[in-house]
C-alpha cells in the first residue's frame, strides 16, 4: 500500500504544470458569489475532457457543477471545492493577478477548485486502470462567501439537490496562509463557528438637537445597549466557551442638528457550541432591550447563516492517513480553524465530513491573511492538497485507511506572527 500512496504522490507531481496554470486562470478572473458563471463553464470543460466522467451543470444552482466517476458496486464518496471570489481589490502586482477590478480570490477559492479539478483527473486515472471500484463525485459548489436574500449560501441549494444522496463521506480543504507548506491543522468535533448575523433598530422620538430633554434619543439609548452586548461574551457566556459579538454597521441620522427618531444595527455571532449559540441569542435579545428601560423601543432580528463546522474524527483518521503516507515529513498542527464560517459545515452535518487545512504561506516572513488585498500561495500547496485528498478518496474506497499516528506540531511555527496566531 505505501507504493500506492507514493505513485499518487509522483502524478500529482506530474500535474503540477497544470494545476498552476488552472489556479491562475481562475485567480485573474473571479467571479462573486453565485455569479461564477465563467468559472463553472471552465470546471465543467476540464471535467468533461476526463475519460468516464459524467458532468452536470445547474446542480441545484445554475453555477453549481458536479461531476462522477462511477465504475461498479462500491461505495460512493465526495470531494468539495468553493469556486467564489471577494470584493476585495488586489493590491499584489504578480503576472496573475486578477483582472476584475474590486474582484479577487482572497480566500484561496481558485486553489481549491483547481486541486480538486487535479483529484478529478489523478482519480480519473484510477478509474480507467480499474483499480477503484465504486463512485466518488466532485462537487463545485457556489457562493461559499455570501449568503443570498433567503439566507442561504451555495451548499444548502447542492444539498437540496440531491449531490450527497448515497455519499458515504465528504471531504474538503482550506488554505491556511497563516503557516507554511509542509503544515496542516487537523481537528475532531466543533472546527469553525456557527455564523448567524443581526440586524436591529432603537426607536425613540428624535428631536430638535438643541432640545434633546424634550424627546428620547435612541443614539443615547445605543450606548448602554452596547455596553450589555459587549458584556454578554465573559460575563453571561463563559469565557472558556468560543463565543464572538461584533457590531458592524450602525446607521443613523442625517442633520448634524436633527436627533434621528431610529438607529439601525447590524452585526454578527460566532459560536461553536449549539447550547452556547442558543444562550448567545437570549443574551443579545436582553442586552437590546435594555432601550425600552431607557424610554424606547428595541426590534432585533437573528438570522443563521452557517452552523459550526464539525470534523467527522473518523474522516478525519482517513485524511491523516493519507498524510501520513504521502508525506510524512509534514507537522500535524490538532488546533480549532477559529471563528471563521465555512458552509461546508451543511455538507459536513448532512453526512459524515471533515476539512483540513493546508499550509500555503509563500514568504518567510510574512503572513498573507485571508480576506486581505496581499491574499496569495505556495503553489506547492496545490500539488499536495491534489494527492491528499485523492490518496483519501481512494483508500476509503479501498478500504484501506490505517490507524493514525499521533499529532506532531513541532516545526509548524516558525514565526512570531504564526506563534501568536495559534495563541488566538
Amino acid at each position: 500500500m505505501e507504493k500506492k500512496k507514493m505513485i499518487m504522490k509522483e502524478k500529482a507531481q506530474e500535474i503540477a504544470k497544470d494545476l498552476s496554470l488552472w489556479r491562475r486562470h481562475l485567480h485573474q478572473h473571479p467571479e462573486l458569489s453565485f455569479s461564477e458563471h465563467h468559472t463553472a463553464e471552465f470546471v465543467a470543460g476540464l471535467l468533461e475532457k476526463i475519460p468516464g466522467m459524467k458532468v452536470e451543470r445547474n446542480a441545484g444552482y445554475p453555477t453549481a457543477v458536479v461531476g462522477t466517476l462511477s465504475s461498479g458496486d462500491g461505495p460512493t464518496v465526495a470531494v468539495r471545492a468553493d469556486m467564489d471570489a471577494l470584493p476585495i481589490q488586489e493590491e499584489n502586482t504578480t503576472g496573475y493577478s486578477s483582472r476584475i477590478k474590486g474582484v479577487m480570490h482572497a480566500c484561496g477559492h481558485d486553489a481549491h477548485t483547481a486541486i480538486v479539478l487535479g483529484v478529478a483527473h489523478l482519480l480519473g486515472d484510477s478509474f480507467r486502470e480499474e483499480e477503484l471500484k465504486g463512485t466518488i463525485k466532485f462537487i463545485f459548489q457556489p457562493a461559499e462567501e455570501r449568503a443570498d436574500d433567503t439566507g442561504s449560501t451555495g451548499a444548502p441549494y447542492m444539498i437540496r439537490h440531491g449531490v450527497l444522496d448515497g455519499v458515504g463521506a465528504v471531504f474538503a480543504l482550506h488554505m491556511d496562509p497563516e503557516y507554511p507548506y509542509g503544515c496542516v491543522k487537523l481537528h475532531n468535533g466543533y472546527s469553525m463557528a456557527n455564523v448567524d448575523v443581526f440586524r436591529a433598530k432603537i426607536k425613540g422620538t428624535g428631536g430638535h438637537g438643541a432640545y434633546p430633554h424634550l424627546g428620547t434619543d435612541p443614539v443615547w439609548m445605543l450606548g448602554n445597549v452596547l455596553q450589555a452586548v459587549y458584556g454578554i461574551t465573559g460575563r453571561h457566556v463563559s469565557s472558556l466557551d468560543s463565543a464572538v459579538i461584533s457590531i458592524g454597521r450602525v446607521e443613523a441620522g442625517s442633520a448634524s442638528n436633527v436627533i434621528p427618531a431610529e438607529v439601525e444595527v447590524g452585526g454578527t455571532v460566532r459560536t461553536y457550541k449549539p447550547e452556547i449559540r442558543e444562550r448567545t441569542h437570549k443574551e443579545l435579545q436582553r442586552a437590546f432591550s435594555v432601550a425600552e428601560s431607557l424610554g424606547g423601543e428595541a426590534e432585533l432580528e437573528i438570522t443563521a447563516e452557517d452552523p459550526a463546522l464539525y470534523n467527522s474524527p473518523e474522516v478525519n483518521r482517513m485524511m491523516e492517513s493519507a498524510i501520513k503516507g504521502l508525506y510524512p515529513d509534514f507537522q500535524l498542527a490538532d488546533e480549532p480553524f477559529g471563528m471563521g464560517g465555512e458552509d461546508f459545515a451543511h455538507m459536513a452535518g448532512t453526512v459524515p465530513g471533515a476539512m483540513f487545512f493546508l499550509g500555503c504561506r509563500p514568504d518567510p516572513d510574512r503572513v498573507r491573511h485571508l480576506h486581505t488585498p496581499f491574499f496569495d500561495i505556495d503553489e506547492n500547496s496545490l500539488i499536495a492538497g491534489a494527492a491528499i485528498l485523492a490518496e483519501t478518496a481512494r483508500q476509503y474506497m479501498k478500504g484501506e485507511i490505517e490507524h493514525a499516528t499521533a499529532n506532531n506540531t513541532e516545526g509548524c511555527l516558525e514565526s512570531e506572527a504564526q506563534d501568536s496566531f495559534r495563541r488566538k
